[in-house]
C-alpha cells in the first residue's frame, strides 16, 4: 500500500574513510518507474497533440499526399506548376545533398505545404458550417432540407475518432449581437414585468443609450471579439464569479446527484475506492486529450476549453478578487472524515492504486477513532463564508508552519473527498428524502466540504455518492460529462400536460415557446444578458456612466432558469434500463423566498 511503504531514499554514515552512502533499491525502483511513467505521459501527449494539431486530417494522410506527389514526378507530371523546381533551386548543393536528394526533398516540402493548406481549408469550411444556427430554431422532429445537407457536410468534414480538443481550431468565434437587436429583445422581455409608465421610461432611456454611447462600447467589443475567440468568458469568470464577495457555498456552487434506484454497493469504503479509481482513469484520458468531445445531435462539436481545470484546481481567496490555481499531475487527494483531514497518495510504483487498494486506505480512515486536532473540526467552514474574512484569515494564519503545509496539501490535491457519516438518497417512503439529499450535497453541515476545490466528492455511509462543484472554472455540462462517464446517464421523465384545460395549456405553450426562443438565441450568441454585461464592463473601463446599463444590471431578478445536462454520452438505453435514472443536480435559490408566475405573451 502507498502509505505502508515508507522506504528511505538513502542513508549516510560518517566513517574515517569519508561518507558512506547506502541507497535504497526499493526507492530507486520507484524513482525509475516514476521516470518511465513521466516519459510515457510526455510521449502520449505529444502524439495526441500532433493528432489534434492536424485534425481533421491525419498523419497518414500526409504520407498519402507525399506518395501521390512522388508518383506524379516519376510519371514526369508536374502537379506543382514549377513550384517544386523553384524549391529545388533554393536548396544548397553539397556532397550530402545530391541533385536527386534535392528533387525528393523539394517534392516532400511541396507535398507538406499542400497538405497543410488542405488542413486549413477544411478547418475554414468546417468553421463556416458551424456558424449555421438555423437548426436550433427548427421544431423537434421537423428538419428542413438545408439542415439535412448541412448535417451531412459537417459529418463528412468532422473526421474520424476526434479527440477532446480536435475541434477547437474549427469552432467559430462568439458573435457580437447588434445594439438594436439586444435593446429590442431586452424591452420585449421586460414588457410583461413593467407597467405602462415604467415601460415608457425604460424605452426612453434605452433609446438614448442606443444613440450614444452604445456605438462606442460596441466598437470595443467587436475589436475584442476579433482578438479573442470568446469576448465574454474571461470577463464573466472574473467579474461574475471571482470578484463576488458573497459566500460561494449556496450562491455559486452546484451539486450533482447519484442514480436514484441503483447502489452498486452499500459499503462506503468500497464505493469510494471504485469512484476515485474511475475518476483517476478519467483524469488520465483528460490529460492525454483522449476523451470524446461533446457534440450536439452527436455531430455538432462543443467547446472543450473548460475541461482543462477539472482536476488539480482550487479557487484561492483574495481581498478584492479570487483567482483559480491550476496545477499539473497531482498525486494525492485529501479526505475529510469526522472532522479530521487525511492525505492519501493515489500512485504506487508508477501506477494508479487499484480500487481494492483505495478501499483499504479509506477503510482505515473510517476505522480510525482519533479525535480532531484543535481547530480542525470546522476548518472547511472558512470556505463557506464571505470571501474577504477567509482571505484575511488565510494571510494571517496560513502562511507558515504546519498550517501552511496542511493548507497546501488541500489546495494542491487532485480533488477533495468527504466520507460523510450520514446516509442520504431517494427513499420512496420519505417524500423529503430528495430534498434532504440535495441540501446535503449543496452545503452539508457547512464545515464538511471544501467549497474552494474544483469539486468535492461526497460518499455517504450507505454507499450513495454526489458531487459539489465550484462554479468559476466550468459549467455543469463539463462535470456532467465525467459523472456520466462512470456512473451512467441520467435523464428526466417527460411530463405530460394532457390533464390541463385547453386555455391554460395554450397560455403556457405561448409562454414556453417565447422562453424557448430566447434561450435558443442565447445558445447562438444572440443573448441579451452577456452582451449588456460586456457593454457595462466597457463603460466602466472607459469611465462613461450609462443610466440604462446601470439600471439593467441592478435589477433584482427573483427567478433564474437553468437546466441539468443529462444523457450527454448516450452510454445506456434508459428505455431498457429505467432504474438507471437520476435526479440530475441543482444550485442554491436566487432569493430565500420567491413566487413564480407564468406570463402570457401575445
Amino acid at each position: 500500500m502507498a502509505e505502508a511503504h515508507q522506504a528511505v531514499a538513502f542513508q549516510f554514515t560518517v566513517t574515517p574513510d569519508g561518507i558512506d552512502l547506502q541507497l535504497s533499491r526499493e526507492v530507486l525502483k520507484h524513482i525509475y518507474l516514476s521516470g518511465v511513467t513521466s516519459w510515457k505521459k510526455r510521449a502520449i501527449r505529444f502524439k495526441n497533440g500532433v493528432l489534434t494539431g492536424v485534425y481533421p486530417a491525419s498523419p497518414s494522410s500526409w504520407l498519402i499526399v507525399v506518395i501521390a506527389i512522388m508518383s506524379t514526378m516519376y510519371a514526369r507530371i508536374d502537379p506543382s506548376r514549377g513550384m517544386i523546381d523553384r524549391i529545388k533551386t533554393s536548396l544548397p548543393v553539397s556532397e550530402f545533398m545530391t541533385v536527386q536528394t534535392q528533387m525528393v526533398l523539394s517534392a516532400i516540402l511541396f507535398a507538406t505545404g499542400l497538405w497543410l493548406s488542405f488542413i486549413f481549408l477544411l478547418r475554414y469550411i468546417l468553421k463556416a458550417l458551424l456558424s449555421y444556427h438555423s437548426w436550433i430554431f427548427e421544431s423537434h422532429g421537423k428538419m428542413s432540407f438545408s439542415t439535412k445537407i448541412w448535417l451531412v457536410l459537417v459529418k463528412l468534414l468532422s473526421g474520424r475518432r476526434p479527440l477532446l480538443y480536435s475541434f477547437q481550431a474549427s469552432l467559430p468565434r462568439l458573435p457580437v449581437p447588434s445594439i438594436d437587436d439586444t435593446i429590442r429583445r431586452y424591452l420585449e422581455s421586460v414588457r410583461p414585468l413593467l407597467d405602462d409608465e415604467q415601460y415608457k421610461q425604460m424605452e426612453t432611456v434605452a433609446n438614448d443609450f442606443k444613440k450614444d454611447p452604445a456605438p462606442k462600447f460596441q466598437k470595443h467589443l467587436k475589436l475584442k471579439s476579433w482578438w479573442a475567440t470568446n469576448y465574454v468568458s474571461d470577463w464573466w469568470e472574473e467579474y461574475i464569479y471571482l470578484r463576488g464577495r458573497d459566500p460561494i457555498m449556496v450562491n455559486s456552487n452546484f451539486y450533482t446527484m447519484d442514480l436514484l434506484y441503483v447502489i452498486p454497493t452499500h459499503r462506503q469504503a468500497a464505493r469510494a475506492g471504485n469512484v476515485v479509481h474511475a475518476m483517476l482513469q478519467y483524469r488520465r484520458k483528460l490529460e492525454r486529450g483522449e476523451l470524446t468531445p461533446l457534440r450536439a445531435l452527436g455531430i455538432v462539436p462543443m467547446c472543450s476549453f473548460q475541461y482543462e481545470r477539472m482536476f488539480n484546481t482550487t479557487r484561492i481567496p483574495g481581498i478584492e478578487t479570487d483567482f483559480v490555481q491550476h496545477l499539473k499531475d497531482r498525486k494525492h487527494l485529501v479526505v475529510y472524515h469526522r472532522g479530521r483531514f487525511f492525505k492519501v497518495w493515489l500512485y504506487y510504483g508508477g501506477r494508479h492504486l487499484w480500487p481494492s487498494e483505495l478501499e483499504l486506505q479509506f477503510q482505515r480512515i473510517l476505522d480510525d477513532k482519533s479525535e480532531p486536532q484543535p481547530g480542525e473540526l470546522k476548518l472547511p467552514s472558512l470556505t463557506a463564508g464571505n470571501r474577504v474574512p477567509w482571505a484575511r484569515a488565510r494571510l494571517k494564519y496560513f502562511t507558515e508552519g504546519i498550517n501552511q503545509a496542511s493548507l497546501e496539501a488541500i489546495e494542491t490535491a487532485a480533488f477533495f473527498l468527504t466520507l460523510d457519516d450520514e446516509a442520504h438518497g431517494y427513499d420512496p417512503e420519505n417524500i423529503r428524502s430528495l430534498d434532504l439529499y440535495a441540501k446535503s450535497l449543496l452545503h452539508g453541515k457547512c464545515y464538511d466540504r471544501w467549497f474552494d476545490k474544483s469539486f468535492t466528492l461526497i460518499v455517504y455511509k450507505n454507499g450513495k455518492i454526489g458531487v459539489n462543484t465550484e462554479h468559476s472554472w466550468a459549467d455543469s455540462p463539463i462535470i456532467g460529462h465525467m459523472w456520466e462517464h462512470f456512473s451512467r446517464p441520467l435523464f428526466k421523465n417527460p411530463v405530460e400536460y394532457q390533464h390541463l384545460s385547453n386555455g391554460i395549456c395554450f397560455d403556457l405553450k405561448i409562454s414556453a415557446d417565447k422562453h424557448q426562443n430566447m434561450y435558443r438565441l442565447a445558445m447562438t450568441g444572440a443573448g441579451i444578458d452577456r452582451h449588456l454585461f460586456c457593454l457595462y464592463i466597457v463603460s466602466k473601463v472607459m469611465g462613461i456612466d450609462s443610466p440604462f446599463l446601470k439600471q439593467v444590471l441592478s435589477e433584482p431578478w427573483r427567478l433564474s432558469t437553468s437546466q441539468t445536462p443529462q444523457q450527454q454520452l448516450n452510454l445506456i438505453d434508459i428505455q431498457k434500463f429505467p432504474k438507471y435514472v437520476g435526479a440530475g443536480g441543482g444550485f442554491g435559490p436566487v432569493v430565500s423566498k420567491s413566487t413564480c408566475k407564468i406570463n402570457k405573451y401575445k
